[in-house]
């Protein structure tokens, strides 16, 4: 899966780290590298709970393609 991330330098130093596709999840470091290890396990832990609360509430999930 390929997210786009985007990186916006913090005032303290660092790095903010953003991922506009799934709200709320954000991230930080204080690299580019630490930022990005981070942002990874932040979405890792995002998209696992977005998985726990579709099983919580049985709703039924359908992939479609839209051109």
């Amino acid at each position: 899966m390929k997210l786009k991330v985007y990186f916006e330098p913090s005032e303290e130093g660092g790095y903010t780290v953003y991922v506009p596709s799934l709200p709320g999840c954000i991230s930080e470091g204080d690299s580019i590298e630490e930022a990005t290890k981070n942002i990874k396990e932040a979405i890792q832990a995002y998209l696992e709970a977005q998985d726990l609360l579709i099983k919580d509430k049985l709703l039924t999930t359908k992939y479609i393609e839209v051109r």
